[in-house]
């Protein structure tokens, strides 16, 4: 494969992360005129794939992009299942980004608020286990210049491994438990508590949403505790309790109206965003199936396209 020029190998690659190989194979003579085989384009995706992940990994123009950006740091983690020789696995997506703060909103606009873009992002993405996927956390955010774990920002769902990970490698991080997986969770307890689609039910859920995004954790308690005394035991057992316990293990991640108040995100889109087109899009494709090797290595490739340092990697390689 070394008869093929940095160039060419580019327009491969890029071909490669876009469509399945053997559309890539066939747009690349359609659109160029050139004839390459979807095994010489699945080839050489893989093994830059694979040389993407290890530039990421040692070289200094990524991370100093990244230092020299403006913003403040974020962090966002995901999973999505990819379909493998092995089954269904779930590969596991990081994003460490910065952005600017927004205009400040509260609990009657947060929903309609634009936030800025983040100024750089940098992904990274494998099936591997959750230990190992973690364990690369902290000599992430050291390479990225990130001094002050208690000015970085982590979003994700409510994921054990993720916020387990986030104490171990950012200590005194600001946690936000992703706004809409929250809601989710009320909506959940209230559909059981008071009746699926059911006036009363829509009442408490909105009396549910303005607690959150006003109060926080203690606005979110008073409404439960509201609850608990208009209900029967066995549904608050059943119902209430479940929510009660699960927002209270992560009620300092609750902390919705002060970021709300600073123009600063709470919800994990970003990673969500990523899960679906920079791994689905391509990773997941109907009738796709991957060798965790292989499927890894073009992980590395999507993820470097998707974190904008597609240029600068492959200027490196010149």
């Amino acid at each position: 494969m070394e008869r093929y020029s940095p160039q060419a190998r580019r327009l491969l690659c890029l071909a490669g992360a876009s469509w399945s190989f053997a559309q890539s194979s066939s747009r690349l003579e359609e659109f160029c005129g050139i004839r390459v085989s979807d095994n010489t384009i699945r080839k050489i995706s893989q093994d830059e794939g694979a040389a993407m992940q290890r530039w990421l990994r040692e070289s200094p123009e990524p991370h100093e992009t990244f230092k020299e950006a403006e913003g403040q740091v974020e962090f966002t983690t995901d999973g999505t299942s990819v379909n493998t020789h092995d089954g269904w696995r779930e590969m596991r997506v990081g994003i460490f980004s910065k952005r600017e703060p927004g205009e400040s909103a509260d609990a009657s606009n947060w929903a309609d608020r634009q936030l800025p873009r983040p100024h750089v992002r940098l992904a990274f993405a494998a099936i591997e286990k959750s230990d190992r996927f973690v364990s690369r956390w902290g000599h992430w955010s050291r390479r990225l210049g990130v001094k002050r774990t208690n000015e970085l920002s982590v979003l994700a769902d409510g994921a054990p491994w993720i916020w387990e990970g986030a104490s171990l490698h950012f200590a005194g991080h600001d946690g936000v438990l992703d706004i809409y997986h929250a809601l989710e969770h009320v909506a959940e307890a209230v559909r059981g508590l008071f009746g699926e689609g059911t006036d009363e039910a829509a009442q408490w859920l909105e009396t549910s949403r303005e607690a959150l995004l006003s109060g926080g954790w203690p606005g979110m308690w008073q409404v439960l505790c509201d609850m608990k005394r208009i209900v029967s035991r066995s549904r608050w057992t059943k119902h209430g309790k479940p929510l009660s316990n699960y927002l209270s293990r992560r009620r300092e991640e609750l902390n919705y109206p002060s970021r709300l108040k600073r123009g600063l995100p709470i919800g994990s889109g970003q990673v969500e965003g990523a899960c679906k087109h920079m791994i689905g899009r391509r990773l997941k494709q109907t009738g796709a199936r991957w060798r965790i090797r292989r499927v890894n290595r073009m992980a590395g490739l999507v993820s470097q396209f998707y974190s904008k340092q597609w240029d600068t990697y492959w200027q490196a390689q010149t």
